[in-house]
């Protein structure tokens, strides 16, 4: 099946990108927001959502690309598109100047509300735990 590329960019309150690249490119800064558990092992990191001894869902993950400071590229490990991945770049605002995160992901057209809806609230946690 065929998806649909989702573009977000969120505004950041950071001043310098190291911060930033600690939260989106280490299981233990990706752990603090992203999911419940994350573990990176051999270039592949494991999202646990849940308790891992209760009701959990686990998805893993290859680090496509890892640019220190500008960006981090995914792809599931059981993704069917080739072309489907997902992305957090740091970035800079055209209108502020300011850092921002930008966000790309993949999804079935009839999943895009929902998607945008799981990084806006990703973004929410991120904001509550690091104060970005």
């Amino acid at each position: 099946m065929k998806k649909e590329k989702l573009n977000i960019e969120y505004p950041l309150s950071a001043r310098k990108p190291d911060l930033v690249w600690q939260l989106i490119s280490t299981d233990h800064g990706l752990g603090r927001w992203l999911a419940d558990e994350v573990i990176e092992q051999d270039g592949i990191i494991s999202f646990t959502w849940g308790q891992p001894w209760a009701d959990h869902h686990t998805l893993s993950a290859h680090v496509v690309e890892r640019t220190k400071n500008s960006h981090i590229r995914f792809r599931w490990v059981e993704e069917d598109d080739p072309d489907a991945f997902w992305e957090m770049r740091i970035g800079q605002s055209e209108l502020t100047g300011e850092l921002c995160l930008c966000v790309v992901d993949y999804a079935p057209t009839s999943e895009i509300e929902d998607l945008q809806s799981l990084w806006d609230g990703n973004m929410e946690r991120l904001h509550q735990t690091s104060g970005l």
